[in-house]
Formats: structure tokens, C-alpha cells, sequence
């Protein structure tokens, strides 16, 4: 076999694999009375800022947990796999992306949106504008 061949197959199979890998990491978003046990989803939602959050490095540095409200309504306890999220309490809303296990969320990824630093500036542009 000539080597531009086993290159060419190399490179296929390579790219088979990476694609393969690559549809692998797609979820879905979902809520979480729609999220189902064992399957990977993204839930969008707001911090249950009335609920406890507990995080202690001293016990567990990977571990913090606190209660999200979905989209819905529907409030759950969330277990994320990693160190507590900075400015995690000023933040507006929240994906969490892992599994549902019995009634608690594992997530091991967060997206927050914070407050933007510009809004009170944006709130009184378009206050002027309306006046």
C-alpha cells in the first residue's frame, strides 16, 4: 500500500472519531421536571437566594450546593462538582448543565449572568429618551 493511502485512512478514521466524540457532547436544554434520570441536559433558571448554600473548602473543595428555581417555577437542590462560582450570589440567572439523580441536580458546569455594571447607566438613557 502506498503511503498517501494509509495517510488518507488515518486522517478518515481520525476524523470519524472527533466527530464521533464531537456529537457525544451535545445536551439539550430542558426543565427539570422534563429532565429525565441519567440524561445530560442544560437547565436555565434563577438562584433560590431563600434556600442555603453550602460550600466549605475546608470539607470539600469540589462540592457546593444551593437551590435553583427553573424557568417553571420547579425548585430543586443542585450538587455542583466544583469550587463555589465567584460573585455566584449576585448573579441573575443560571444554566447548569449535568444529570437528574433521585431529586437532586449533579452539575458539573454553570453559566451565570451577572448583573451588567452598565444597567443603571441604560436605565437612565432610556428614561431620558422617554421624557
Amino acid at each position: 500500500m502506498k503511503k498517501i493511502y494509509i495517510v488518507a485512512l488515518v486522517a478518515i478514521a481520525l476524523g470519524v472519531f472527533l466527530i464521533a466524540n464531537a456529537a457525544k457532547d451535545v445536551t439539550t436544554y430542558a426543565d427539570f421536571s422534563a429532565a429525565e434520570p441519567g440524561n445530560r441536559v442544560k437547565i436555565v433558571g434563577q438562584l433560590s437566594k431563600e434556600k442555603p448554600m453550602i460550600y466549605d473548602p475546608n470539607v470539600d473543595v469540589n462540592l457546593f450546593t444551593f437551590f435553583m428555581k427553573d424557568d417553571n417555577g420547579v425548585e430543586k437542590k443542585v450538587i455542583y462538582t466544583k469550587g463555589k462560582p465567584q460573585d455566584f450570589e449576585m448573579s441573575e440567572s443560571l444554566v447548569v448543565t449535568g444529570k437528574l439523580k433521585d431529586d437532586v441536580f449533579v452539575s458539573d458546569e454553570i453559566l451565570m449572568k451577572c448583573p451588567s455594571k452598565y444597567k443603571g447607566e441604560e436605565e437612565l438613557i432610556n428614561a431620558q429618551n422617554a421624557g
